[in-house]
């Protein structure tokens, strides 16, 4: 492959995190509700627009790729005004699981012949955290995850990657190609100007049906039933020690 990197960026279109989904016939009611790109997954495009910023001798192009509905084309659209060079879309209606995201994501790689795919960890919907291992198996490329720090070598040959871990942090080296996916602080994600944001909307966005991959996206797994969390307690007050020992043994808890 070329020294020259060539980013591939997933991107995924979820339900705002500010907003409170409605629970309606065990389904998550999607009425009126406002979407936008997975936090995550934007973290992971302003990482890659950075590098490109910094080593704009080394970066040949940032691709943007989405799967889901028509309506992620606004996601895809906001990729190109913050900075990617391209963006493609594979079109589905259904709800797609992360295996099925993997094969689809690497067969995208090949064809735009990327040599270093960049995603967020997990998406806020799903909290699947699967998409970049899986990925990373299927191509049989070296992997980061949860990726704080991300340095690419001055010939463009190998990426350093500070991971987040329990016990503190990890440093990794790994020749391209490579997976890394984004933890939260990694970067801040700047805001779009509205002129970049009209400008990008001319921008032509390849879309592909999901079925033209040949890619079996049967669900392997099966929602029964979605439900809010139990209403939380309300809390007592306790005047002395003796009174909150005496708390803690009725609920038993000691």
């Amino acid at each position: 492959m070329s020294n020259k990197l060539k980013i591939l960026v997933p991107l995924k279109r979820v339900i705002d995190p500010l907003l409170k989904p409605k629970i309606s016939a065990s389904k998550i009611d999607l009425t009126g509700l406002k979407f936008t790109t997975n936090p995550f997954c934007d973290i992971a495009l302003s990482e890659a627009i950075q590098l490109k910023e910094k080593n704009s001798n080394l970066v040949e192009n940032i691709h943007a790729v989405s799967i889901g509905s028509a309506k992620s084309k606004e996601i895809l659209v906001a990729a190109i005004a913050k900075g990617a060079n391209s963006a493609s879309l594979i079109e589905t209606e259904k709800s797609v699981e992360p295996l099925a995201v993997a094969k689809l994501l690497a067969e995208v790689a090949k064809q735009q012949k990327s040599n270093l795919i960049m995603l967020g960890k997990q998406s806020i919907d799903s909290d699947a955290n699967q998409t970049g291992q899986m990925l990373a198996a299927l191509l049989n490329w070296p992997q980061a995850t949860f990726a704080s720090k991300v340095e690419v070598s001055s010939d463009g040959t190998s990426v350093e990657v500070t991971r987040e871990v329990d016990g503190g942090s990890v440093t990794q080296k790994a020749s391209l190609p490579m997976v890394i996916t984004a933890d939260l602080r990694l970067n801040n994600p700047r805001f779009v100007s509205l002129p970049k944001l009209m400008k990008a909307k001319k921008t032509k966005i390849d879309t592909k049906k999901i079925e033209e991959f040949g890619t079996d996206i049967t669900p392997r797994l099966e929602v029964e039933k979605v439900e809010e969390p139990p209403v939380r307690e309300p809390g007592i007050m306790v005047n002395t020690v003796e009174e909150f020992v005496a708390e803690l043994k009725k609920r038993g808890a000691l």
